[in-house]
């Protein structure tokens, strides 16, 4: 198909539920899939559409009493277009508020749709009307995705293209900018690829500087290197390899680190006086602490100050006895509190004491726009994971706050904290309904940009996340999901979902998703970028000298705003 064909005539429809097309006798219904981007060209306005479902239809149920042999190609022939059609659903996303004109022109013996030349001004409006009865279908066009999708080398936006539309080449890009301006999610089954999805776009965002990343690598995924999608022996380049002088790695398991091979990862210790009571209250069902435990944990540091888990854990029968009398706590809760957080001795990166302040390193690093990856190693299971996740980010953030503090005083472009982005895995360990309140997570989640921190959730059980927190997701891409509770989680707080859930449901189980929010115009379908030697060529390290920073840019805007343009 091409897009200068007609598709077919929108019979009917509704704002609501959407049109309905009924197909050309000369347009296979085999060739529409769930997903495709189309175009009806309207009398006062040009509607960009996603296909929601397709179907077949009889003029008359004699046909379906006495169906046509199958063989009998010429009278199957004469049925099809009016005794036999296909149709199919589709829900407008986006409209023009005037039409592009479309002017037939021979072309090396084809037909070829040619369009007029689009004013830059031309602004992509939300849908609240719907064509004519019979106004014509198209394919979509690459110039219509440029209109709608923008292009990656635009000079004025941060773009980066992250896939083509199913059965098109043509880059499908989402606006860096306007992604790590929220909080994202990437979800999807197991195994249909969200760490490489993950890693497409952390990587966009480092080449674009968009932001700077802070990256919770929960399976060693993303810092040096990862094992090839289905192949046991191959592996990728992680984001140290693409960009050297940008991205460090900082580790919780130097011996895995270096079995692994990962060059210069600074080794990273968190010190018991760093763990506060707030801390424990993510992974107080890891712990089986109970209500009384974090009471009693309460009353400890207030006596010792910092320095409470390392007295409690050292003191004896008679010293809890001797506490409890003379500061009115419970010896049994004591107890157990001690006898349950000596499981934090098994954590490697644990000491006593740490003299050296590394979540401070790494504030510094990312003040230097530098990109952090933190990995596990061995250290991944979901105690030391969440442990060691909450206790970092709740520093790092206190620090943003202040930092943001000050810029909302002084007004100076110096003064702005980078933007940054937090990449967590397992998010719905973080922000269930029980935990989200509680939680940093919950509270940068809730916060959106005003301190200039943002998440980056990947889950493959969204319906695991409050939905509080799904509703100030501002971009989800989600690759394929089956239960039904995931798939409405999806589309919690998401106007006109309810053609959308067909199409997720539809989608291959490899290297395909839908994208829909804050950073692009409309929800579409992607056969997402491939991750391999090309892509390492286009997204490879350049001259960072030459890239403003967004401070830069901003004051850049500033100046243009003073000076009259």
């Amino acid at each position: 198909m091409d897009g200068s064909r007609p598709l077919g005539v929108v019979v009917q429809g509704s704002l609501s539920q959407g049109l309905e097309v009924r197909l050309y006798g000369d347009v296979s219904v085999e060739e529409m899939r769930v997903g495709k981007f189309l175009v009806v060209q309207g009398r006062r306005a040009r509607f960009f559409c996603i296909l929601t479902d397709v179907a077949l239809g009889t003029a008359s149920p004699r046909i379906l009493v006495n169906p046509p042999d199958p063989h009998n190609l010429f009278l199957t022939e004469v049925l099809a277009g009016t005794g036999t059609f296909g149709t199919i659903s589709l829900a407008p996303m986006l409209m023009f508020d005037s039409p592009i004109e479309l002017l037939p022109v021979e072309k090396k013996g084809k037909r070829q749709r040619k369009t007029m030349e689009v004013e830059p001004e031309v602004n992509l409006l939300p849908v609240k009307t719907v064509p004519t009865h019979f106004s014509q279908v198209f394919e979509a066009v690459e110039r219509d995705f440029r209109i709608v999708f923008g292009w990656e080398d635009d000079p004025h936006k941060r773009n980066f293209a992250i896939g083509h539309p199913v059965d098109m080449n043509v880059p499908v890009c989402i606006d860096l900018d306007r992604f790590v301006e929220r909080s994202n999610g990437i979800f999807g089954k197991s195994g249909t690829g969200k760490s490489f999805l993950t890693r497409l776009l952390l990587s966009g965002i480092i080449r674009k500087r968009a932001a700077v990343n802070l990256i919770f690598d929960m399976h060693s995924e993303y810092g040096w290197e990862a094992a090839a999608e289905g192949k046991k022996t191959q592996t990728v380049k992680g984001l140290r390899q693409l960009f050297p002088s940008q991205v460090q790695i900082y580790t919780l398991d130097p011996d895995s680190t270096k079995r692994r091979g990962v060059r210069d990862a600074q080794e990273l210790y968190i010190g018991l006086d760093q763990i506060e009571v707030e801390d424990l209250l993510l992974v107080k069902e890891e712990l089986n602490l109970s209500e009384a435990s974090i009471e009693n944990a309460i009353i400890l540091r207030n006596e010792f100050g910092k320095q409470w888990i390392d007295r409690l854990l050292g003191m004896s029968n008679s010293e809890i006895q001797e506490f409890c009398e003379t500061r009115m706590g419970s010896k049994s809760s004591i107890m157990a509190l001690q006898r349950k957080l000596l499981r934090l001795e098994e954590l490697k990166y644990l000491k006593r004491t740490c003299p050296d302040n590394h979540i401070k390193q790494i504030l510094d690093a990312l003040s230097a726009h530098k990109h952090i990856v933190i990995e596990f190693g061995s250290q991944s299971n979901l105690l030391s994971y969440m442990l060691a996740t909450n206790i970092i980010t709740r520093r790092i953030h206190q620090a943003y706050v202040r930092q943001a503090e000050k810029f909302l005083q002084t007004k100076n472009p110096s003064d702005r904290p980078i933007q940054l982005m937090i990449t967590i895995e397992e998010a719905h360990r973080f922000l269930n309904p029980m935990t989200a309140k509680q939680t940093i997570f919950g509270t940068i989640a809730r916060e959106m940009r005003k301190y200039f921190v943002t998440l980056l959730v990947v889950d493959q059980r969204p319906s695991g996340i409050d939905n509080e927190v799904m509703s100030q997701i501002g971009t989800r891409i989600t690759a394929l999901l089956n239960d039904e509770k995931d798939i409405e989680a999806i589309f919690t707080g998401v106007a006109g979902s309810a053609n959308l859930r067909s199409v997720l449901a539809k989608l291959d189980s490899k290297q395909q998703a839908l994208v829909l929010g804050h950073a692009v115009p409309m929800p579409v379908v992607i056969q997402t970028r491939r991750y391999d030697e090309q892509f390492y060529k286009e997204i490879g390290e350049m001259n960072w000298e030459t890239v403003p920073t967004p401070q830069v840019l901003e004051a850049a805007e500033v100046a243009r705003a003073d000076l009259g343009f």
